[in-house]
C-alpha cells in the first residue's frame, strides 16, 4: 500500500469504532461473570441437598464450567484492551496529521502491528489448555518487583491464565505484575467485593452502617468507570474495601506508556471522592496528549493509603510514613511491569498526598524520573536535595489563594508572623500573613525559593484544587513535566 493510500486510509479511519468493539467485548465479560455467579449458586445448593457419587461429579462438572467462564472472560477483557488502546493511539495519530504526516503514519503502523501480534497471541492462547505451573519459584509478599516480572514472563500463557483465573486474589496485589494482568485480577474479584460489602451491611448498624454504604456507593462507581465507553480504558491496579476504602486506577495502559503519572491525592481522600482524584488526574494526561500526540501517556490515581479525615489526623505525619513504602514498591513495579523501553515515570503529591511523595522520595531509590508538589503543606524535608531526585526534577506550585500555606504553618512562623503583625504599624498583618510562608507544618515550603525546586506558575485563584482547571498554566507545566519537555 502506497503512502497516498496509507494516509488516506487514516483519515477516514474512526477510533470510535474500535472503542465500540473494545466495549462489546467487556459486555461480553460481563454477561460471563453473571453466569459464573449463577453457576456458583448452583454449586453450593447442590452441595447441600444431594449426597454421593453422582452429587461429587455434578459438583465437579458446574466447578469446571464455571472455571470456563472465567476464563472466558479474562480472553474477552485481554481484547477489550487491544481494542482500547490501539483506537487512542489511532486518535493520537490522526491528530498528527495536519502537522506531521509522517510521524502520524508511523504512529498508526506500529499501533497496527502491536494489535495485531496482541490478538494474534490471544486468538493462540484461546486454543491452548490453561494449567498449573510449576510450585517451586512462586513468588511471595518480599520477593522484589523486578523479580515478580521475569517469574510471570517465564510462564507459559496457559499457566498465566490458569493463575488469573484460579488465584487473582493473590496476584491483585502483587507488584511488578503487568499492569494489563493485574486489571483482569482485580476485576475477576469485583464481584465478590460487592458480595463482601453487602453482608457486612446487612449486619451492620449506626455509623458503621453509614461508612459501609458510601464504601459501597464508591465501588459503584469505580464500577462505572471501569465500564465507561468514553475517555480512556481505566486499569484497576489494587482495590481494598476495608475501613474508607481504597483503589489504584489506571486511566490508559501505563504497562506500555511512554510516560506515566502517578497521582497521590491528600486529605479525605477515600473510595467514595475518587471520582474527582480520578479526574484531576486524567486532565494532565489529556493535556499531556493535546501537547505530545507522538506519545502516550497513563495518569495513576494512586489512593492505596489511609488519608487523613481530620485537621488533628493530617497533623501528623504518621499516616504519610506508613504510606511512603508502600508507594515505593508500587512505583518500582511499574517499571518492573513495563513492556518495551522504560516510561518516565513523575509521581504528583497534592496537599498532604505531597508529603507522602517526599517520604518516599527521600529514602533514596525511589523509581520516578521527577516529583510534583502542588498546594504543599511541607514534603518532610529541608531542600529538594534532601529528596535524591536527579537534577532539576523537583517541582513545585502553590496558588496564591492556596489556604494550605496559611494554615499550615510552623509553629516557629506563627509566632514570628504574630510578633511582627503587632510591632509593625499598618502595614504589619500584611508583612505578617500577606506572603506564602517560608516554613510550613511538615518543613521548607517547597514553592518557596530557598527550597531549592522548580517553582512553576498557578493561577492566582487557584485555592486548594483548581490548580487542574482547563487553561490554567499550572495545568500546562503539570503535563509538560509528565511529557519531559518542561522549561
Amino acid at each position: 500500500m502506497t503512502t497516498a493510500a496509507v494516509h488516506a486510509r487514516l483519515r477516514v479511519t474512526d477510533p470510535a469504532r474500535w472503542r465500540a468493539l473494545a466495549l462489546s467485548w467487556e459486555r461480553w465479560a460481563a454477561l460471563a461473570g453473571r453466569l459464573a455467579a449463577e453457576f456458583g449458586t448452583r454449586v453450593t445448593a447442590v452441595g447441600g441437598v444431594w449426597r454421593g457419587a453422582a452429587s461429587t461429579a455434578a459438583t465437579h462438572r458446574l466447578g469446571e464450567l464455571r472455571r470456563r467462564l472465567t476464563l472466558f472472560r479474562l480472553h474477552c477483557w485481554l481484547a477489550d484492551q487491544a481494542a482500547s488502546e490501539f483506537a487512542a493511539t489511532l486518535a493520537r495519530a490522526r491528530a498528527l496529521l495536519g502537522h506531521d504526516r509522517a510521524a502520524a503514519l508511523a504512529l498508526a503502523a506500529r499501533a497496527d502491528a502491536e494489535a495485531t501480534d496482541r490478538l494474534t497471541r490471544l486468538a493462540e492462547a484461546m486454543h491452548t489448555p490453561a494449567q498449573p505451573p510449576p510450585a517451586a519459584g512462586r513468588p511471595d509478599c518480599t520477593t522484589p518487583p523486578a523479580d515478580v516480572r521475569r517469574w510471570w514472563s517465564a510462564l507459559a500463557a496457559g499457566e498465566r491464565n490458569w493463575l488469573l483465573a484460579t488465584e487473582a486474589a493473590w496476584l491483585s496485589g502483587l507488584d511488578g505484575l503487568p499492569a494489563a494482568d493485574r486489571d483482569i485480577a482485580n476485576r475477576l474479584l469485583l464481584d465478590d467485593r460487592r458480595a463482601e460489602l453487602d453482608r457486612a451491611i446487612a449486619g451492620a448498624t449506626g455509623h458503621d452502617r453509614d461508612r459501609l454504604r458510601e464504601v459501597r456507593d464508591g465501588l459503584a462507581a469505580l464500577s462505572d468507570r471501569l465500564s465507561d465507553e468514553n475517555g480512556p480504558r481505566a486499569y484497576l491496579l489494587s482495590l481494598d474495601i476495608g475501613e474508607e476504602g481504597r483503589a489504584v486506577v489506571a486511566l490508559g495502559d501505563p504497562g506500555r506508556a511512554t510516560n506515566v503519572l502517578t497521582h497521590v491525592p491528600g486529605m479525605t481522600a477515600d473510595l467514595a471522592s475518587f471520582g474527582g482524584e480520578l479526574a484531576r488526574a486524567e486532565r494532565v494526561a489529556e493535556r499531556a496528549a493535546e501537547l505530545s500526540p507522538r506519545s502516550s501517556t497513563s495518569a495513576v490515581l494512586w489512593l492505596d493509603y489511609d488519608a487523613p479525615d481530620f485537621v488533628g489526623e493530617a497533623a501528623s505525619a504518621r499516616r504519610a510514613e506508613a504510606a511512603a513504602p508502600a508507594l515505593r514498591q508500587f512505583q518500582e513495579g511499574l517499571r518492573a511491569g513495563h513492556e518495551g523501553p522504560p516510561a518516565r515515570q513523575v509521581v504528583l503529591g497534592h496537599s498532604y498526598g505531597s508529603l507522602v511523595v517526599g517520604r518516599a522520595a527521600a529514602a533514596g531509590g525511589f523509581a520516578a524520573d521527577g516529583v510534583v508538589f502542588v498546594g504543599s503543606p511541607g514534603v518532610g524535608a529541608g531542600s529538594a536535595r534532601e529528596l535524591r531526585m536527579p537534577d532539576g526534577e523537583v517541582w513545585s506550585t502553590t496558588a496564591r489563594s492556596d489556604v494550605v500555606q496559611y494554615a499550615a504553618v510552623a509553629p516557629g512562623g506563627l509566632v514570628r508572623d504574630l510578633v511582627v503583625a503587632a510591632g509593625v504599624p499598618v502595614t504589619g498583618s500584611w508583612l505578617a500573613f500577606g506572603r506564602p510562608e517560608r516554613d510550613l507544618w511538615f518543613g521548607t515550603n517547597p514553592s518557596d525559593p530557598g527550597f531549592g525546586a522548580r517553582v512553576f506558575a498557578s493561577d492566582p485563584g487557584s485555592g486548594h484544587v483548581g490548580y487542574w482547571e482547563k487553561g490554567t498554566p499550572s495545568l500546562d507545566t503539570m503535563a509538560a513535566i509528565t511529557l519531559g519537555t518542561a522549561r
